[in-house]
């Protein structure tokens, strides 16, 4: 098998699995390809000031995957692993992820390489301004709108949103959602990825007998999405046994002490190993990883892609894997899982409690209203559960694992759109 870095095999990875789906289906050719195809690839050139005063450079992306049914929709990240590859495997994802869940909207997804630890405040704001500078013909209500992701926030939205306003000559709340409550934000989206992500594990776990109370979890990464299925799956009597982040992994078979992760990271611990709320297993990136072979009932990846591959897919005991990243499985991991009989719920249903709750932020803005957050907390879950309900009936009269029939889905959603809508000219 040819050699890939991670990015690129994300890119590979997406493609496969819409070429597989459009091949389930029987879709010709040119349309598939047409599917698979980015509508547009934007790279862009930063140039920003120093706080020092000198002039530095970076580079950034924004990719629109698929806007047949709607505006193109995703994040904004940034990392220092962030290549154009990631941004559109990540933006195939969002087009997937919005025709599961029945949204009107499209996928799109941006990202500049570099980390934003090393920046201070000012120079972040000068970054994001420059870049979406660059995207204001693109961007707007009707034609993309950006949303946080990886190492961005609600106070870089609302540098976005000022941005495009000050271009436009008047505010725009729909431009951008994850943005500050004051600004037109809305409740709950902080929380709506990991709400997602606990309500699926619930879901596909009641279909084979193992509810949330009292099972044993295990989470990669306990960032905003980590953290908050953490805390919301323990707050559904489950029992959190490991967790891990960039700093390693640390397991307690009794429950790990949510209130003194959270409790030490506030005082200014840099890592779950550094609060004493459980055994270290693993130190650094590496032995992150051994957060996935503890004993434990369900598994949820909340960090970056490309987490589980096929060797580590062998040392899994859990029973359910929930995928709160993007692309956390490798298409070899996906095999292996199925060969040994652990049901995997795929990322484009799992963590699309986020985007779900994006488009009732963008319902809040066009309607000029505000709900209370037990209200956005509840249209999240039931649209969680409309969605499961197709996906698990489809999944059963076709017989094909949660992935696959997601994608299908997901893909004759959008085949079915390009159909209808035709070719101009």
């Amino acid at each position: 098998m040819p050699q890939h870095t991670p990015k690129e095999f994300a890119l590979e990875s997406a493609e496969f699995r819409v070429r597989q789906a459009g091949e389930w289906l029987g879709l010709e050719d040119g349309l598939i390809e047409t599917i698979i195809a980015p509508r547009r690839i934007l790279e862009v050139s930063i140039p920003f000031r120093r706080d020092s005063g000198t002039r530095d450079h970076l580079v950034g992306w924004r990719v629109h995957h698929n806007t047949t049914r709607g505006p193109a929709k995703g994040g904004i990240r940034y990392h220092p692993g962030v290549t154009r590859d990631e941004v559109v495997a990540l933006a195939i994802g969002m087009s997937l992820k919005t025709a599961i869940m029945n949204l009107p909207l499209g996928g799109a997804k941006g990202g500049i390489a570099f980390d934003p630890k090393t920046m201070s405040t000012g120079e972040l704001e000068r970054i994001i301004r420059r870049y979406v500078s660059e995207l204001i013909p693109f961007l707007g209500p009707d034609r993309d709108v950006p949303a946080p992701d990886v190492g961005t926030n609600a106070q870089v939205m609302a540098w976005v949103l000022d941005q495009y306003s000050a271009s436009v000559g008047h505010i725009v709340p729909g431009v951008v959602t994850g943005k500050p409550i004051e600004l037109g934000g809305s409740l709950g989206r902080e929380s709506a990825t990991g709400r997602g992500a606990v309500e699926a594990a619930a879901l596909a776990g009641a279909q084979i007998g193992l509810p949330l109370k009292d099972t044993r979890i295990s989470i990669q990464g306990y960032g905003q999405v980590g953290a908050w299925a953490a805390r919301l799956a323990h707050a559904r009597g489950a029992k959190i046994v490991a967790l891990a982040d960039v700093g390693g992994s640390i397991h307690n078979a009794n429950g790990i002490d949510l209130v003194l992760v959270d409790h030490k990271l506030r005082e200014g611990a840099k890592s779950v190993v550094e609060t004493g709320a459980g055994d270290l297993i693993g130190k650094g990136l590496d032995g992150a990883t051994q957060v996935f072979s503890v004993d434990a009932d369900i598994i949820m990846p909340c960090a970056l892609g490309d987490a589980i591959d096929e060797h580590i897919a062998t040392q899994i005991k859990a029973r359910l894997i929930v995928e709160g990243a993007n692309g956390p499985l490798t298409p070899k991991a996906d095999e292996v899982m199925q060969d040994r009989g652990i049901i995997v719920v795929p990322d484009i249903y799992a963590n699309a409690g986020g985007v779900t709750c994006s488009y009732l932020e963008q319902c809040q803005n066009f309607a000029h209203l505000s709900w209370d957050e037990d209200e956005v907390n509840e249209r999240v879950i039931s649209l969680m559960q409309s969605s499961f309900k197709r996906l698990h009936a489809f999944s059963v009269e076709a017989k094909l694992p949660y992935r696959l029939a997601a994608s299908v889905l997901g893909i004759k959603t959008i085949a079915d759109s390009h159909r209808l809508r035709g070719l101009h000219p």
